[in-house]
């Protein structure tokens, strides 16, 4: 928001800029005016920052910021509230916070609606706490809203080495489903399988739907987490129970596919996916207080955790998406802010 009106003195801050659609060279440090908060507002200084695949689309021209938000990349943020709006309740300054934001992450400090913040777990780092909201929203809006994961029901999680699929093994174990899913290497199906999934399967030597459907006595999948798309959508439908449920979250494997609609009538299929960050604040709003009320405790338990994989410097954002892209990691990458 380099013009924006909300800005406090023209006080600058450390950031980092897309400076044109490219590769992750085109990620360069800068200042920024810092921010101030109006009406229902809060100002994080930032002390970590996640990083994700959508800030990617958005580095390449892809993915642009929704109308009003910054420019700025990063979704997620943790740190403390530095300022609050006059119409803020519930928050106050000081508050060690962490938050889903629809841009403006890789920043020293960063505005966020009231509504879409929660409290850092008890225990956990800021790095931690920045790893959470982008992956705990969309899996809790996805499998547990849009496709109503039950306990005792067969959840197939699609990359789950990823920052998404951890988050999504550990909290379909943690609601009672036998978790299922997919990564590329051994190495990352027994990371899998030590965060909770029962099977972990090597999409480059292995069948999903072959080992999915044997370990469930042909049953197949109730619900399955798609971040591929593409030629997987007919192999998912064929292991799909009847009334299952297939949501896609991103499309890495292709944006069209062709499948047998009447293999969707015939076993009662829904097909559906969603994403956040067009989101409205109050819509936001309702997923952190579910998360709030059903998934903070479970951190605070032990029972899920946070999985960093390496945390870089703000300045070297570029080395970030560059880690990102390379597909080696397993959970999630941050920013340190903090200088």
């Amino acid at each position: 928001m380099a013009a924006d009106a909300r800005v406090l003195n023209f006080r600058p801050m450390r950031v980092v800029e897309i400076t044109a659609p490219g590769g992750p060279e085109v990620l360069r440090a800068g200042e920024r005016p810092r921010p101030s908060p109006i009406l229902n507002e809060v100002l994080v200084e930032v002390a970590a920052a996640g990083v994700n695949r959508p800030d990617l689309l958005q580095r390449q021209g892809a993915y642009p910021p929704p109308p009003n938000a910054s420019d700025i990349p990063g979704l997620e943020v943790a740190g403390r509230i530095a300022a609050v709006g006059p119409q803020v309740q519930g928050w106050n300054v000081g508050d060690e916070v962490c938050a889903l934001v629809a841009g403006g992450g890789y920043a020293e400090y960063c505005l966020v609606p009231a509504e879409q913040l929660l409290p850092v777990p008890k225990g956990l780092s800021m790095a931690e706490a920045a790893s959470l909201p982008e992956t705990y929203f969309t899996v809790w809006s996805n499998v547990f809203d849009r496709a109503r994961l039950r306990e005792g029901e067969v959840l197939l999680v699609q990359g789950g080495a990823s920052g998404i699929g951890v988050a999504a093994i550990q909290l379909g174990r943690a609601f009672g489903a036998r978790v299922f899913a997919t990564a590329r290497s051994i190495n990352k199906c027994e990371a899998c399988e030590a965060l909770g999934a029962e099977r972990a399967i090597d999409y480059q030597t292995e069948d999903f739907v072959a080992v999915v459907r044997d370990a469930t006595h042909d049953r197949g999948a109730n619900v399955i987490l798609d971040m591929v798309g593409g030629d997987y959508v007919p192999r998912e439908l064929s292991l799909l129970a009847e009334e299952g449920r297939l949501v896609f979250i991103a499309t890495l494997g292709g944006a069209k596919a062709n499948f047998n609609i009447r293999e969707v009538m015939a076993k009662r299929l829904t097909i559906t996916g969603s994403t956040l960050r067009n989101r409205s604040p109050a819509f936001k709003g309702a997923i952190a207080a579910r998360l709030r009320e059903k998934v903070w405790p479970l951190f605070e338990q032990g029972t899920i955790r946070p999985v960093i994989h390496k945390v870089f410097p703000l300045e070297q954002a570029a080395d970030a998406h560059t880690e990102l892209e390379r597909g080696k990691h397993v959970g999630k990458l941050v920013l340190s802010v903090a200088p």
